[in-house]
């Protein structure tokens, strides 16, 4: 399994209207403090929040004080307190506090790993992870990203992209070659998310990880809008298009309507 991806250095953007410099530091200083492993000292907070040494003390230790952050005067790191940011975003989704459920249900049923994800530019972020109970132990859970192309659940959510902006995310991905099957060409990669949305599922065998495929389907609003991805993964080799479609597909489409039926109007 590919290793996880540190989050990008923020670009540099001038002050305006529209940007407060000092809030986007202090988010890259808490990114920061969240990078393995785990407690950092001044200089290295600096160096992996591209920021000065003064600007990375002025914020510890406002983090310090509003117990988002601890030290022992020589290294820093987060507290549980920062748990509730990723917390507020999970609350938000409308689907997410009435999922868990529907997702464990899934797993049982096939015997398979199970996860919902959203989509971040060119990655997808896991919102919901359940490994089956015999195989797929790769370290992935909440919050873990990977790159939207070559796994099903990504296919499913880049193929429901509107046109504009999903040109616009495959112009961003950077096509390497992860294994001898990896989609590299952005013509044949447009090709399949078109069948991706004509089908109504997504199946990625072995593009990210030799040992690994994945069939996937969209979940939407009550309104048709897709909002995340509900996929099932097994060890490759096992199964063929056909037959992950015969055994998956319907199990994966009634769970999506499931958590679509609990979501608000």
């Amino acid at each position: 399994m590919a290793a996880k991806r540190p989050p990008d250095k923020p670009a540099a953007v001038k002050e305006s209207d529209g940007f407060v410099r000092a809030i986007a530091r202090g988010f890259g200083v808490v990114e920061a403090l969240g990078r393995p492993p785990g407690r950092h000292t001044l200089s290295e907070v600096a160096r992996l929040a591209n920021v000065t040494r003064a600007t990375a003390r002025r914020i510890l230790a406002t983090l310090v004080a509003m117990r988002y952050c601890a030290s022992d005067g020589r290294y820093f790191q987060l507290r549980p307190r920062a748990l509730g940011l990723g917390l507020s975003y999970l609350n938000s989704l409308p689907f997410w506090a009435n999922s868990h459920r529907t997702v464990e249900a899934l797993r049982d049923e096939t015997s398979e790993s199970c996860a919902l994800a959203v989509l971040d530019e060119t990655e997808i972020v896991y919102v919901q992870r359940l490994p089956s109970r015999r195989i797929l132990t790769a370290n992935l859970g909440v919050g873990s990203r990977l790159p939207a192309h070559v796994i099903s659940l990504g296919r499913v959510l880049l193929a429901a992209t509107p046109a504009p902006d999903r040109d616009r995310l495959l112009d961003q991905i950077e096509f390497t070659k992860l294994t001898p099957r990896t989609v590299v060409d952005r013509g044949a990669l447009a090709k399949e998310l078109t069948r991706v949305a004509e089908q109504g599922y997504a199946w990625v065998d072995g593009e990210l990880d030799l040992a690994i495929c994945g069939m996937a389907v969209p979940v939407r609003r009550p309104n048709g809008q897709v909002v995340a991805a509900l996929s099932v993964n097994t060890i490759s080799g096992n199964l063929s298009e056909a037959a992950a479609k015969r055994r998956f597909l319907r199990p994966l489409q009634q769970a999506a309507r499931d958590i679509q039926m609990q979501m608000p109007q």
